[in-house]
């Protein structure tokens, strides 16, 4: 069995449940940059142009996530939990709206979880 590098909390999985009854298909990217700082933006599928900057981490809850590659080479060795909290986040993110937002929480993988690591797809 090979080892999931994201998985959510059950609020992050109500959050995305709501936000896809709203706006459809979602897509996440974490670009670890600048405006939305290292904050996962949620979007609608396609509205965020992926590059050959980006890789595709996994998928969380039925959803895409991304991730800039030069983000992801810092936390290569870190399991993800997308989360979701009370607050305002990014401006950008869907969620804005709704008193909660996305953040991630990262440990790192086990020896044998890094051994079995689902790999990252290259995007553009």
């Amino acid at each position: 069995m090979t080892t999931s590098r994201i998985d959510a909390t059950p609020s992050a999985k109500v959050l995305i449940d709501e936000l896809r009854a709203r706006h459809g298909n979602l897509m996440f990217h974490q670009s670890g940059g600048c405006c939305e700082g290292s904050a996962p933006m949620c979007l609608q599928e396609g509205e965020f142009l992926l590059g050959t900057s980006d890789v595709k981490v996994g998928v969380v809850h039925g959803v895409p996530f991304y991730m800039n590659k030069t983000q992801f080479e810092y936390w290569e060795h870190t399991h993800l939990t997308l989360d979701a909290i009370p607050g305002h986040g990014g401006m950008f993110s869907l969620e804005q709206a709704t008193g909660k937002h996305f953040l991630i929480r990262s440990r790192l993988f086990t020896d044998a979880e890094l051994q079995d690591l689902e790999p990252v797809e290259q995007c553009g």
